[in-house]
């Protein structure tokens, strides 16, 4: 068996809402007569990349478009990454039962916490050249959450999508004022990505789901 799967495409949406049952599974099926407007499933890792998603994109499009204090900034978000983070872990919990799935999952909470501390310390302990360069801190900070996660899950969607972010901290620079507004993208358009794929992950994931009698 080689590391990576290259039976498997980097790419696959999800074909069929109508999968094996797993704890919390999301289920979207629309469909007019005979014709399927969309049919996918959301596992409650899925959620867990919706929700990082959806906080990144509230958070970037803030800072780049509401003139709230940085004060004010920091501790909001602060609170709500932590709340986020607390949503995520119970979403996820139950897949620490397998190794390669614990090992990303603290180490994505690691990377959150330190990404929460750095920010803050910035801020509070007048860090001026680190306050500036938080864009491409959480950009980095996503880059190595998911190269990890590549490289535990032997899944190449995942190192790409490190390799994504990390272009991203090189091409900040020729965007301007629209930093966070960049960041924001690149970060939740990455997490919805991963949330509407089936992963290519290598005998370690549940990236092969079986069709479920309809």
């Amino acid at each position: 068996m080689t590391f990576f799967n290259s039976n498997t495409p980097i790419f696959v949406r999800k074909k069929t809402a109508f999968v094996q049952d797993l704890p919390g599974i999301w289920r979207i099926h629309w469909q007019i007569g005979r014709h399927v407007i969309l049919s996918t499933f959301y596992t409650r890792h899925d959620q867990a990349c919706l929700v990082w998603g959806l906080l990144s994109s509230i958070i970037f499009t803030t800072v780049q478009f509401v003139p709230v204090s940085w004060l004010h900034q920091t501790v909001i978000f602060s609170g709500l990454t932590l709340a986020a983070l607390a949503i995520m872990l119970g979403l996820t919990l139950y897949l620490t039962e397998e190794k390669p799935f614990a090992r990303v999952l603290w180490a994505w909470v690691l990377l959150m916490v330190v990404g929460i501390s750095i920010t803050n310390m910035s801020f509070f302990l007048g860090w001026g050249h680190v306050l500036g360069s938080i864009c491409p801190l959480w950009l980095i900070l996503n880059a190595i959450g998911y190269c990890f996660t590549g490289v535990e899950l032997r899944s190449r969607m995942f190192l790409l999508l490190s390799g994504f972010h990390l272009l991203a901290v090189l091409l900040l620079p020729y965007v301007g004022i629209w930093q966070p507004l960049t960041t924001g993208i690149v970060i939740s358009g990455c997490a919805f990505w991963v949330a509407e794929l089936q992963w290519d992950a290598n005998g370690v994931c549940l990236s092969q789901l079986q069709p479920a009698p309809q």
